[in-house]
């Protein structure tokens, strides 16, 4: 399972550095996009992957997953959606103004 898990966050990781190295505005948001999924699920990860134990300490149970992490990936799920939303009316903006999506020219032709 932590194989499987290493794995999807490498190839979150690599796709959204792919994109991020794109000249256009929309694969650098779809990158960053992919980025923030790795890290959530890193984070999430970093919480002992333990499916069907409770997240409360209790004394039937044999054990606990530990709640932190799991309150930074909501967190951090709220965080870039916000950040994505912004990046998006800024790519928009430079789009009416500029004429062009390119993220190398600075809106220049």
């Amino acid at each position: 399972m932590e194989a499987l898990i290493a794995i999807a966050i490498g190839m979150l990781t690599a796709s959204g550095l792919y994109l991020i190295l794109r000249q256009r505005t929309f694969p650098l948001i779809l990158g960053l996009s992919l980025i923030s999924y790795a890290v959530n699920l890193f984070l999430f990860a970093s919480g002992r992957l333990a499916p069907g134990l409770p997240p409360i300490i209790d004394k039937a149970a044999a054990g606990y997953t530990d709640p932190l992490p799991q309150a930074l990936v909501l967190t951090a799920i709220v965080i870039s959606f916000g950040m994505t939303a912004v990046i998006v009316i800024m790519a928009l903006g430079a789009w009416f103004a500029g004429g062009d999506d390119r993220s190398d020219t600075g809106g220049e032709g």
